[in-house]
């Protein structure tokens, strides 16, 4: 059972455990529904909406590595809030971040949130993300933003935990090559207890 708050509780048989990498689950959800979506939006999107064609979760929840300016490495956020960081399209007068001649809003606000882990705003984008400036965002991956979305269209509940593997600065790709490993015992000891 995952244990949402006092009074949800879903099914680990009712979950879709969705990473972008085996390395980010280990062994430790190998008992479990996993998705392995691969790297970036297209991949996870693709993979996410084949999977929903056979498989019926009652949650799907998004688990991996993430940089973060403001985590620390090693500490899990729970990210409730998403954007597209590398949706720009400001010279046809849209807002940066939006996607033009849609109805999603710039930062799409789905997902559940864990008691007892703080809440973050996760930028989603195609690149490996080390200069955020003032980005309204204090968490970078490369895929939770469509499986939030995709949740949204078809009425499934979303949990996105991320667990800090660098601080998304100059040494962010050594930092994730040794952090991400750690990543699947972090996300067992707070899901699968």
């Amino acid at each position: 059972m995952i244990h949402l708050d006092e009074n949800t509780r879903i099914a680990l048989a009712d979950t879709l455990f969705v990473f972008a990498l085996e390395a980010e689950a280990g062994d430790a959800f190998s008992h479990v529904d996993t998705l392995f979506t691969g790297i970036g939006k297209v991949n996870a999107a693709i993979a996410l909406v084949r999977a929903l064609q056979t498989r019926k979760p009652k949650l799907i929840v998004n688990l991996g590595s993430a940089g973060s300016p403001r985590y620390h490495k090693g500490e899990l956020v729970c990210c409730t809030r998403f954007l597209q960081r590398d949706m720009d399209v400001t010279p046809l007068g849209f807002a940066r971040y939006q996607t033009p001649l849609t109805d999603v809003p710039v930062v799409l606000e789905q997902g559940l949130s864990l008691p007892g882990l703080p809440l973050g705003t996760c930028g989603t984008g195609d690149s490996f993300e080390t200069n955020h400036g003032d980005a309204p965002y204090d968490v970078v991956d490369m895929e939770s933003y469509v499986l939030a979305l995709i949740a949204r269209d078809e009425g499934i509940p979303f949990l996105c935990l991320k667990y800090i593997s660098d601080d998304a600065g100059s040494d962010a790709a050594d930092d994730w090559s040794v952090q991400v490993h750690l990543a699947a015992q972090a996300f067992a000891e707070v899901l699968l207890r």
